[in-house]
């Protein structure tokens, strides 16, 4: 027998973040915890239909140069928290925020079985060493 519990906890979002209303909040409210990581993480933001923070999902933790990203383990906490949107975010520990041929392919990857299951992912934030990337404001999703 298996059980499972989404959990909300008082305190919503990211540290203070309790709205997603673009890529630099998002970039503000990981910086420092990616900063100081030595390798890839990859972290889904679960939004409500306003863009309210209703948590984030670490998906996964990876390697010096990549980690692995499954869309069943993105969606999964989705579905649960009845999120409405998710906004990826992941760290480069290189420092270099430039999207990856990798995070294309996956970005494109989620962003089809997004469709599929009806939640919407408006942007995929890159975040390198003082700096990030954003797919949206790029035209790249």
């Amino acid at each position: 027998m298996y059980e499972l519990k989404v959990v909300r906890e008082r305190k919503q979002g990211y540290g203070r973040m309790r709205q997603a209303r673009d890529a630099s909040q998002v970039y503000e409210a990981f910086r420092d915890e990616f900063g100081r990581l030595d390798r890839e993480m990859f972290i889904a933001l679960l939004l409500d239909g306003k863009n309210q923070v209703l948590g984030f999902n670490v998906v996964s933790v990876g390697s010096l140069t990549a980690t692995l990203v499954h869309p069943r383990e993105v969606f999964k906490p989705a579905i649960l928290a009845n999120a409405a949107a998710l906004i990826l975010v992941h760290n480069h520990p290189s420092g270099d925020p430039e999207p990856s041929a990798e995070d294309r392919a996956i970005t494109d990857r989620l962003r089809q079985a997004a469709d599929l299951i009806g939640i919407k992912i408006p942007d995929h934030v890159v975040i390198g060493d003082g700096s990030f990337r954003s797919f949206a404001e790029e035209h790249l999703l």
